[in-house]
């Protein structure tokens, strides 16, 4: 994948190193700049296996990204039950999920036209 946007590169590799530093698993991104009428540019979707991990990727996520690219998410959602949080930085949008609710919801298949690209991890 070729991400013209050098802000949207560095982005969204600071968030990849924010899921990989607690172990997020099965990242994807998914490209949507070619669908019309979609509310940002990139997803990026992971998941955790509890609560208490989808919040550690959330927070890992946040501190990585204001302290490397002094940014913040516009809106964060999700937080309180820890099932699916959503973290809107504009043009891109990560959603971390439990297993169970993102297999439940299945947003990857909502958007079937998008270049997926998965981020292999090593654990």
């Amino acid at each position: 994948m070729t991400i013209e946007n050098s802000n949207a590169d560095q982005l969204i590799a600071v968030i990849l190193d924010g899921i990989e530093d607690v172990k997020g698993q099965n990242t994807n991104i998914l490209d949507l700049r070619e669908l019309e009428n979609t509310v940002c540019d990139y997803f990026i979707i992971c998941e955790g296996t509890s609560n208490t991990q989808v919040n550690a990727i959330v927070n890992s996520i946040q501190k990585k990204v204001s302290k490397e690219i002094k940014d913040k998410p516009w809106h964060i959602e999700g937080s309180n039950n820890a099932e699916w949080v959503l973290m809107d930085y504009v043009n891109v949008v990560v959603h971390v999920f439990q297993k169970h609710i993102r297999e439940y919801y299945d947003i990857e298949s909502l958007w079937g036209d998008e270049k997926t690209i998965e981020i292999k991890t090593a654990y």
